[in-house]
C-alpha cells in the first residue's frame, strides 16, 4: 500500500525537477512511512510513498524499474491474485528479483500492454512508464477503492494519489470549482470525473488513461452487468457464495505484516470474521469503537461477535473534542466531504493501526447484496402508487404535521417515508440519498451554484439494466455512492493512519456474482440480504442475523445543539464567510435557527457547509501545507480491555 505522485512534460527537452516529486512524496508521506522514492528522466518523474505489506525488503523499493530499465511504475494497492499471474508468467519464462505484486505488474505489461488490467483482481492505482513507446499508463481499479488525480497543464500532466501532492507544483492551481461544488451540495461528496479544485479531475472507477504525443485518452476497462439473472436452485447458489467469499477472505489475508478486522457488528464485517476464524488458526484482533449515546451505538453488537468468534477484540468508547479533530479531518480528505462518519473511521483506524498494518472490514455487502433500508423503502412506496395522487399528496401533507422525532428513529423514518410517496421512484432516491435538494441550493447559493445532481443520478438510472427501481438504486449506489462517498471515506481514514484496509465484499468476482442473482434471493418480503444471511445462518449468533441495519454515524445532531453550536455559528457566519458570496446568510442562519430550537433536523446540512468552509480556508485560501495541523485525536480509552481473549492464542 502506498502514494504515489508524479509528473510529465510533453515537451522531452524539459526536465522534471527532482525536488518537485520530493515535496509531492511528502505531502503524502502518511499514506506510506516505511520508505520514499524519487526517479526522473528528462521529461518525466515518479514519486513513491511506501507501505511495506509484502516483501518487507528493500526489493520491493518504488518507483521499481523492469529489469531491462524499460518500465518504471509507482504503484498504490494490493493485487491480490498477484501469486496466480506471478505462476504463470513464470511458466512464461519471465524471472523475478523480488517477491512484491509491483514487480509482477512490470512483467504483465511486458506481455499484455495496457490491457493486463483485465487479468488483475484487487484495489490499486498506478503510473507506468514506458520509456520505448514514451507512454504513460495511469490505471484505476475497477470499483475505485484506490484514488488517482491527474491535472493536464499546457506543458503536461501532473498526477498523484490526493491532491495536496498535485498542489505542491506551481502549475497547478488552487482555485476552487464551481460545478464540482454545486454537485458536492446536492450528494455530500464531489463525484468523478470532477474535483473540488478546477482543472483537475480524477480517473474514474474502471478506467485508465493513455498519455502519449500529448494527447491523453480515457477507457473504460469494465462495467458490471445485471443481466442476464442465474437460474440454478437456491441451495447451489448459497454454496457457491460461501465459497466465494471464502476465497475472498482468503486471498485478502495473506501478508507479511500483522493483521486483523475492523467489526461493527453489522451482518457483513461479522461475516468476515466468522471467514476469518474458519480460514485462520492464529489470533484474529478485531477493532470497534462505540459512542454514548444508544441510536449510535453498536459495540454491544460488536462485543457479542468477538466472544462467538473468540477474538482478542479492541473495544472504545469515543467523546472527540470536535474543534481539535476538524482541521485534522479537512486536510486530510482533501476535498468538501460531508459524511460525518469520517470522524468514527478515522478514530477506528488509529486504535486498530495500533496493534495491526492490515485490516479487513464488512464495506460493500449492502451494495452488492442489498442491505440498504432505502431499497425496502423504494420497494414499499411502489404499492402506493396506485393510489391517486391527491391521496399521496395528502399523506405527505398530514405527516408534516406531525412530530418529527429524533434521526434514527421509528417517527423520523416514517415522515421521510410519506414525504415522498407523491414522487416517482427516482425522486424518492435522490431526496432521500442527497443533502440539498435544488429549490434549496437555488435559495442557499441565489442561483450561483446550478450543477444538477439529479441529473447525474437521472442518467444513471437511466443506464440501469436490473430488476425493476430497487437494482437501479443498487447500481446507482455502485456507480456513485459506494466508490465516491463510502470508499472515499475508508481510503482516507485508514490511509491517514498507515494502514491498509482490504474489503473482502468489493472483490468484483463477489459483485458481478451478486448482480447476477434474482432480486428475490436478496431481497425477500421485509428481509435485506436475504441470501446472505441464509448462507451464514449458521455460523452468526441469531441476533446478528435478525438486527436491523443500523450504519456507521455520530451523533451530529445533538453535536450541533451542543459540542459544535458555537463553533459552527461562528465559522458559517463570520466576514470570511459571507464575504466570498457563495452562500445566503440568511438561510444559513435559518438552518442554524431552526436546527438549534428543534425545530427541524438539519445536521447533515449544517456539516456539510461547515466541512466546506474549512475545506475553502484550509486550502483555497491559504496554500496547502505538506504536513497536517498538529492537533491529535482525542478519545476516551476507559474500555480499552479486551472484550475476549483469542480462543486460539
Amino acid at each position: 500500500m502506498c502514494g504515489l505522485a508524479g509528473k510529465l512534460f510533453f515537451d522531452r527537452s524539459r526536465v522534471v525537477d527532482p525536488a518537485l516529486l520530493e515535496r509531492m512524496a511528502c505531502a503524502i508521506a502518511h499514506r506510506g512511512p516505511d520508505d520514499q522514492g524519487v526517479w526522473a528522466e528528462g521529461p518525466i518523474g515518479l514519486s513513491s510513498r511506501r507501505l511495506a505489506v509484502i516483501d518487507l525488503s528493500q526489493r520491493g523499493h518504488q518507483p521499481m524499474a523492469s529489469a531491462d530499465g524499460r518500465l518504471h511504475i509507482a504503484y498504490n494497492g494490493e493485487v491480490y491474485n498477484f501469486q496466480i499471474l506471478r505462476t504463470e508468467l513464470e511458466r512464461a519464462g519471465y524471472r523475478f528479483r523480488s517477491t512484491s505484486d509491483t514487480e509482477v505488474l512490470l512483467a504483465l505489461y511486458e506481455r499484455d500492454g495496457e490491457h493486463m488490467v483485465r487479468h488483475l483482481r484487487g484495489m490499486f492505482a498506478f503510473a507506468l512508464w514506458d520509456s520505448t513507446r514514451r507512454r504513460l499508463l495511469l490505471v484505476r481499479d475497477r470499483l475505485g477503492k484506490k484514488p488517482l488525480f491527474y491535472f493536464q497543464h499546457a506543458h503536461g500532466l501532473t498526477f498523484g494519489s490526493e491532491p495536496k501532492a498535485l498542489l505542491q507544483d506551481p502549475e497547478v492551481p488552487a482555485e476552487p470549482d464551481e460545478e464540482a461544488l454545486s454537485l458536492y451540495l446536492g450528494l455530500g461528496y464531489v463525484p468523478a470525473p470532477w474535483s473540488a479544485f478546477r482543472g483537475m479531475k480524477k480517473l474514474p472507477p474502471a478506467h485508465l488513461a493513455v498519455v502519449e504525443n500529448g494527447q491523453l485518452r480515457l477507457e473504460r476497462y469494465w462495467t458490471l452487468r445485471y443481466q442476464p439473472k442465474r437460474a440454478e436452485p437456491e441451495d447451489a447458489l448459497v454454496e457457491e457464495l460461501r465459497a466465494r467469499l471464502g476465497e475472498a477472505v482468503r486471498l485478502r489475508l495473506i501478508s507479511d505484516v500483522p493483521f486483523g478486522a475492523l467489526l461493527s457488528g453489522g451482518v457483513d464485517s461479522s461475516i468476515v470474521v466468522a471467514l476469518m476464524r474458519r480460514e485462520h488458526s492464529g489470533p484474529i484482533k478485531t477493532f470497534s469503537i462505540g459512542f454514548d449515546e444508544p441510536r449510535y451505538d453498536e459495540s454491544a453488537h460488536a462485543a457479542a461477535v468477538a466472544r462467538h468468534f473468540g477474538t482478542d477484540h479492541h473495544q472504545f468508547i469515543v467523546r472527540p473534542d470536535a474543534v481539535a479533530l476538524l482541521e485534522r479531518l479537512v486536510w486530510h480528505y482533501n476535498e468538501p466531504f460531508a459524511d460525518s462518519s469520517a470522524l468514527p473511521s478515522m478514530a477506528l483506524c488509529q486504535h486498530a493501526r495500533s496493534e495491526v498494518t492490515v485490516a479487513l472490514n464488512g464495506d460493500g455487502g449492502d451494495e452488492a447484496f442489498v442491505g440498504y433500508e432505502r431499497y425496502l423503502a423504494l420497494s414499499a412506496a411502489g404499492r402506493f402508487d396506485g393510489l391517486p395522487l391527491s391521496v399521496r399528496r395528502g399523506l405527505a401533507q398530514f405527516t408534516r404535521l406531525l412530530p418529527g422525532g429524533a434521526p434514527r428513529t421509528g417517527s423520523y423514518r416514517a415522515r421521510r417515508f410519506a414525504e415522498v410517496l407523491a414522487l416517482s421512484p427516482l425522486k424518492r432516491y435522490v431526496s432521500w440519498t442527497g443533502v440539498f435538494s435544488a429549490e434549496m441550493r437555488r435559495r442557499l447559493t441565489r442561483g450561483r451554484l446550478g450543477a444538477s445532481s439529479e441529473r447525474l443520478v437521472a442518467s444513471l438510472w437511466a443506464e440501469a439494466d436490473g430488476e425493476g427501481v430497487v437494482e437501479a438504486a443498487v447500481r446507482s449506489d455502485v456507480l456513485l455512492y459506494l466508490p465516491e462517498d463510502l470508499l472515499v471515506k475508508m481510503d482516507i481514514a485508514s490511509m491517514s493512519q498507515s494502514l491498509e484496509v482490504r474489503s473482502p465484499f468489493l472483490d468484483h468476482e463477489i459483485l458481478e456474482f451478486a448482480a447476477s442473482l434474482p432480486l428475490r434471493l436478496k431481497l425477500r418480503g421485509q428481509t435485506l440480504k436475504f441470501l446472505l444471511r441464509r448462507g451464514f445462518r449458521h455460523e452468526l449468533p441469531a441476533s446478528i442475523l435478525q438486527r436491523p441495519k443500523m450504519g456507521f454515524g455520530v451523533p451530529i445532531d445533538r453535536w450541533f445543539r451542543t459540542d459544535l453550536r458555537e463553533l459552527t455559528r461562528d465559522v458559517l457566519l463570520d466576514a470570511t464567510a459571507t464575504r466570498r458570496g457563495y452562500f445566503d446568510p440568511v438561510e444559513v442562519r435559518r438552518y442554524l435557527d431552526e436546527h438549534a430550537s428543534g425545530q427541524d433536523h438539519h445536521h447533515h446540512r449544517l456539516w456539510a457547509l461547515l466541512m466546506f468552509e474549512l475545506w475553502h480556508r484550509a486550502f483555497i485560501d491559504r496554500p496547502c501545507s505538506v504536513a497536517p495541523p498538529s492537533s491529535r485525536w482525542q478519545f476516551n480509552a476507559a474500555s480499552a480491555t479486551p472484550v475476549a481473549t483469542a480462543a486460539h492464542a
